[in-house]
């Protein structure tokens, strides 16, 4: 598939797995593929989308089970990976691509650039793919994060709270290893991430989660010292309250990529 001259937006799907991904391009300047996290879609990022294109050829997609990709039986890390390895092989770029990933799409991108090493000039990261130096998820969660994931659940009709729940429990196993991927990547990294992920609670739950959450990435840039972070003042939904903000540090960390 390739651009046209001026810019405008093109849709197309890649078929991988039995699953439909819907894939859109728009923009002109440098190649930038944009990943969704897990319970966001190319319509939720609409903001964020449109400043970037702007300056730069904007790729996005919706994974499996979101938005209008098909729904499928098999909602794990390593099928939405593989989502993201579809994509990216379907696309003409005319050189390789920074890749931007929020949340969980910060995983995908880490764990795609380490399999990959040549096909990627950098990657920014949003409040995601953060080393934590113990599990999110405890029991005492547990309860607190089934009730959020059936409320998502009702947004996301192909994924179950249960789906959900799963995944919450992967993604602690795979952050838990996460420090071995970065070691394997050799082109610029930035993190951009939330002063409060789980909000503004000074007790309980948010207070340890906030805690655990700038302890991974003070971890991060402290083992990585090539590894750059910026915070945003926010929750997790950073991306869609601070568009602007997040746009900008994009645009500034780019240069070194």
């Amino acid at each position: 598939m390739t651009m046209r001259s001026d810019g405008s937006i093109q849709c197309f799907t890649v078929r991988h797995d039995g699953v439909g991904i819907p894939v859109s391009r728009g923009g002109l300047g440098r190649p930038l593929v944009l990943c969704p996290g897990l319970n966001c879609t190319q319509a939720d990022l609409h903001e964020l989308v449109a400043l970037l294109r702007r300056d730069h050829d904007v790729v996005t997609f919706d994974p499996r089970g979101h938005g209008l990709a098909s729904p499928t039986e098999r909602y794990s890390f390593d099928a939405f990976l593989g989502d993201l390895v579809a994509v990216m092989a379907e696309l003409d770029l005319p050189s390789a691509p920074v890749l931007v990933g929020y949340s969980l799409g910060a995983d995908l991108a880490v764990h795609y650039a380490a399999e990959h090493p040549d096909t990627v000039a950098g990657l920014v990261l949003v409040d995601g793919a953060n080393p934590l130096p113990e599990p999110f998820l405890t029991n005492a969660d547990l309860a607190e994060f089934r009730t959020m994931a059936e409320a998502e659940a009702t947004r996301h009709a192909s994924l179950t709270a249960e789906d959900i729940v799963g995944l919450g429990l992967e993604m602690d196993v795979v952050r838990g290893e996460i420090l071995d991927r970065y070691q394997r990547i050799d082109v610029p990294v930035h993190v951009i991430a939330s002063t409060a992920i789980a909000g503004d609670g000074t007790e309980g739950r948010a207070l340890r989660h906030n805690r655990l959450w700038r302890a991974g990435v003070e971890r991060l840039v402290r083992e990585q010292p090539r590894i750059s972070a910026d915070w945003i003042s926010a929750d997790h939904g950073l991306v869609f309250t601070h568009a602007p903000d997040v746009a900008e540090i994009i645009r500034s960390r780019l240069a070194s990529c």
